[in-house]
């Protein structure tokens, strides 16, 4: 079975484990409620979390990683079950007041370690934002909305990535080859951002971001709902409900006045960057050198590339993927005592043949928990890098420790007959990045599980994949693994430095953009109704913060 779980040998399993889960729950939810307050009613909670967390983990991975779509859409099912189930249980009365009679009584509080006492106000934080103080009626209207929001989140990041269709006689016959073709039809499933020929860019730009009806009337409907149910439980703004438990705290002026900062501390060397982007675009196609939202991934590549001479092609036969998995493990063994070891995998237990699954070992407390590899590009699998708790670390009842086990999902090109897999500087900082967040998970060894590893404020979930990234730019660390696959050569000093050097062409440019989405993520979740649709709001912040113009009908 997937990971290892006997049920999920075939998608009829995901029936059965959420069964088996939620049977679970309702045991432990009775056992909560008639436990007097203790250290035991906070284990009690962290039972009844990992018993639900466990199988909408791994249904959250396998509905969007899974190749066979029957095991795809019975992880779909499963997760909005059991989402539905936990929504209904953070609106639980007799649950909250169980809780609630713990935190109120200050003996016992005072006599519990300070982890527990987190964990126990962590769990009552959940009822409060999910509306416990209001009456029947709105609890039940909230756990709908929770449920609505789950699936209008779903749909429009499914329709986020679907490609979009156009007569193929539209498009010029020379950049036709560039896209699909299906009969009369090509389809357009990304930016092509890094296309050295400016139509492509453009077209696909034009092309891909097409206003979809289906996907703004979704867009509204998740704005609205979010904003419905922050209300209802209390809060001005959805945003202040999001970013309550973060380090950020609250969308107020402190938060308002950082993004203002930023604009202003940037907004010139931007205009700088553009400026002599506009100058390269102008050199290599005189006829049209005014500077378009699809032209910045490409231009600034260009410049980098030209200034530091840093054309991936020269990197990538440093960085073969079996180099670069030999560094993160000297990296670990010499900072952390953690060596990693490829393991046999059990038949059915991955989703694809070329998956590997790695355990991670330390060097005195022996296994601290697995990680597998899913690093191939393949049909249907999304195109995007990231991390994916599957089980929390945590201590059983009978004093075992719970291994932790997640998922690290890259898109990286395979091997071929000549040449193992070879990654690009960008790459190559990815994986540091990725496995940053699979170290977070091995290492944060909590008691419970409703904290470990990367379950921590979202905005701090990101500090060790970024601290991972700076070793990925550090020549100490960079000399020690990477090697040209075909003589052994080490990569010359003088080329990390140019690649590190590099990075700070168009920082402020590309930083420009982060803030552009910033802002407008803190408009779309602000005060509602919103006084302009998604797109007029897009526009209007694109060209006041961003500085490239808005292309109508994207």
């Amino acid at each position: 079975g997937l990971f290892g779980v006997p049920e999920l040998s075939c998608p009829e399993g995901f029936q059965e484990a959420q069964d088996k889960a939620l049977q679970e729950s309702e045991q432990l939810v009775q056992k909560a409620c008639s436990t007097p307050p203790g250290p035991e009613t906070v284990m009690i909670f962290d039972q009844l979390s990992d018993a639900l967390c466990r199988v909408a983990d791994l249904a959250d991975f396998v509905k969007v990683a899974h190749p066979d779509s029957a095991f795809r859409e019975a992880a779909e099912e499963a997760c909005r079950n059991v989402g539905t189930v936990v929504e209904k249980l953070n609106t639980d009365v007799e649950l909250y007041q169980s809780l609630r009679r713990l935190l109120a009584d200050e003996v016992v509080m005072n006599s519990l370690d300070p982890e527990t006492r987190r964990v126990a106000e962590l769990f009552m934080f959940d009822f409060e934002i999910s509306g416990i103080h209001l009456d029947e009626e709105k609890r039940k209207k909230a756990v709908n909305l929770n449920v609505r929001i789950l699936d209008l989140c779903n749909e429009f990041l499914s329709g986020a990535h679907l490609p979009n269709k156009i007569d193929k006689h539209i498009l010029p016959e020379h950049i036709r080859y560039n896209f699909t073709a299906e009969g009369n039809y090509l389809q357009v499933a990304g930016l092509h951002a890094d296309c050295p020929d400016d139509l492509v860019r453009e077209a696909a730009y034009k092309i891909f971001l097409y206003p979809n009806a289906e996907q703004l009337r979704c867009l509204e409907e998740l704005l609205a709902s979010r904003n419905s149910l922050a209300q209802l439980v209390g809060y001005d703004t959805f945003a202040h409900r999001a970013l309550q438990g973060t380090m950020a705290k609250n969308p107020g002026i402190r938060h308002k006045s950082f993004i203002n900062t930023l604009i202003m501390k940037i907004f010139f060397r931007t205009l700088k960057d553009f400026e002599i982007m506009t100058k390269m675009k102008m050199k290599l196609n005189p006829q049209n050198s005014k500077l378009m939202p699809w032209d910045h991934t490409y231009y600034s590549g260009i410049l980098r590339a030209e200034r530091y001479n840093i054309d991936p092609g020269l990197y990538c036969p440093f960085f073969s993927l079996g180099a670069c998995m030999e560094g993160l493990n000297s990296l670990f063994s010499q900072l952390l005592g953690i060596s990693l070891y490829v393991e046999q995998t059990q038949r059915g237990e991955v989703w694809s043949e070329d998956v590997r699954k790695l355990a991670v070992v330390h060097e005195t407390e022996g296994l601290l928990g697995y990680i597998y590899c899913d690093f191939f590009q393949r049909h249907d699998k999304p195109h995007q890098d990231c991390h994916f708790t599957v089980r929390g670390g945590r201590l059983r009842e009978n004093g075992e420790y719970q291994l932790p086990v997640v998922v690290l999902m890259l898109s990286l090109p395979h091997s071929t007959r000549g040449a193992p897999t070879l990654l690009s500087p960008g790459m190559m900082e990815n994986l540091f990045h990725e496995m940053g967040h699979a170290m977070h998970s091995m290492l944060g060894r909590t008691r419970y599980q409703h904290v470990t590893g990367t379950r921590c404020p979202t905005d701090f979930a990101e500090v060790p994949s970024i601290l991972l990234e700076y070793f990925a730019n550090d020549y100490r660390v960079v000399n020690q693994f990477a090697r040209h696959y075909k003589t052994g050569q080490p990569l010359p000093k003088n080329m990390v430095t140019r690649l590190c050097e590099s990075k700070k062409v168009c920082a402020a440019a590309d930083m420009q953009l982060q803030v552009f989405y910033a802002a407008l993520d803190q408009i779309y979740h602000g005060k509602h109704p919103l006084k302009k649709s998604t797109t007029e709001i897009l526009k209007e912040m694109q060209e006041k913060v961003y500085g490239l113009p808005y292309v109508p009908n994207t």
